[in-house]
């Protein structure tokens, strides 16, 4: 083999390996029976504040065991609160006024042995996956829109819902997805009726009008 080709034959075998090692975390995770997932919201309103409308919001989720072996075997999780606000309309469909995502990326270290969760530009370590999740499960003042965004005496729709989001996951367990509910997670969607003019910073939203839809700041971080 000449000097010319080797650099070449390097990379290639680089590629290889690092396939097969991809491979392997694959039929290691898709062996692993798991349970069914309930995630679900306990708690979520719409509060005013001197900055605005926020969201305060409370889920109730566990990882199942092909995710934590997921976390374990290097692979991070991403998840997203997602936030819609719409102003009902009898004549045409509803306006959409607000669409919020609070997104999530939840990784092991295997070094240091802890748990790093960043959130937009924010990130924590922590020692223990339970400490990681409990973080995820609470949304404290939120911004969702400034002074004004609203009629005060107008009616709202809002819903919530957070999930796993598959799409970040690497390919081939993006394809182990479609034939293996366990890699979901998520509560649906949460639909509750919402007048600012009501809004109240010492008082919880009326309980939820529907469940389910059909398909279609939490503790202190540090800045990167």
């Amino acid at each position: 083999m000449t000097p010319s080709t080797m650099p070449a034959c390097a990379k290639i075998t680089g590629w290889v390996k690092c396939l097969c090692r991809l491979l392997v975390v694959f039929l290691v995770l898709a062996s692993v029976p798991a349970r069914a997932d309930v995630a679900r919201i306990t708690h979520a309103r719409i509060a005013l504040s001197e900055e605005g409308y926020v969201l305060n919001a409370d889920f109730s989720f566990d990882l199942n065991q092909k995710l934590i072996d997921a976390l374990a075997h290097g692979v991070a999780l991403y998840f997203v609160t997602e936030l819609r606000i719409e102003h009902p309309r009898w004549y045409w469909f509803n306006k959409q006024i607000i669409q919020r995502r609070l997104e999530y990326r939840l990784a092991y270290h295997a070094m240091t042995r802890s748990y790093r969760l960043n959130i937009g530009g924010l990130h924590r370590n922590f020692d223990t996956l339970e400490d990681a999740v409990h973080t995820m499960e609470r949304i404290r003042n939120l911004h969702v829109a400034p002074p004004g965004t609203f009629n005060e005496e107008s009616r709202y729709e809002v819903t919530l819902r957070f999930f796993h989001n598959t799409a970040m996951l690497p390919k081939p367990f993006q394809l182990s997805t479609l034939a293996n509910g366990k890699w979901d997670l998520g509560t649906g969607w949460l639909k509750w009726s919402f007048t600012p003019g009501m809004a109240d910073p010492e008082k919880t939203i009326p309980e939820p009008l529907e469940e389910e839809l059909p398909e279609e700041e939490p503790a202190v971080m540090v800045a990167e």
